[in-house]
């Protein structure tokens, strides 16, 4: 099955939500690899990240209809799966806490406008003008993490870099985002 880009979610939801039961599946299938991205991050026993993830599926079926297609998908996404995620590790008696020692990773686990606002660069284009800006290997670790959603190993083994390098990338690439204007402090 063809998968389509994230930027792309919304307007297939839409549809979906008028009955496309076409666009309904591509949508499914395009974003199950970020449901179980998003999952994973917070599930680390395999077994129950497959339930969260069925559990996550079962529930944007559910609630569907609440979707507003003016707004960016991938938030109303994240934030049913870290719902479902909770509530399948609170049922377990496991919450765990993650370390999360990257500054960078942590403004975006702790700003909730920053994926939204990254939606938005995608929606209007900008990621690609916004990239091409970066270094090569900086551009390509945030294409393989951020907009492919590979694992840090996935893109480690990929590139033939250790996963600490492809988290020192990540970090200069934001940095340097953030510098260029990005957001709202210019």
């Amino acid at each position: 099955m063809a998968r389509v880009e994230p930027a792309l979610w919304g307007p297939l939801m839409a549809k979906a939500q008028d009955g496309d039961a076409q666009a309904y599946r591509l949508l499914l299938g395009s974003i199950m690899p970020a449901i179980q991205a998003l999952v994973r991050r917070r599930v680390f026993d395999e077994a129950l990240a497959e339930d969260v993830v069925q559990d996550t599926m079962m529930t944007l079926h559910r609630v569907r209809h609440t979707y507003d297609p003016a707004r960016p998908m991938m938030p109303w996404i994240a934030a049913i799966a870290a719902t479902r995620a909770v509530d399948a590790l609170r049922r377990q008696g496991r919450i765990q806490r993650r370390e999360i020692w990257d500054e960078t990773v942590l403004a975006l686990e702790l700003d909730p406008d920053a994926t939204r606002q990254m939606e938005e660069f995608a929606v209007r284009g900008d990621v690609s003008r916004l990239l091409a800006g970066l270094p090569a290997r900086q551009r390509q670790a945030v294409e393989m993490v951020k907009l492919k959603q590979m694992s840090l190993d996935h893109v480690a083994r990929e590139t033939s870099q250790s996963v600490p390098t492809i988290k020192a990338l990540l970090h200069r690439a934001f940095t340097r985002l953030r510098q260029g204007g990005v957001g709202d402090n210019g």
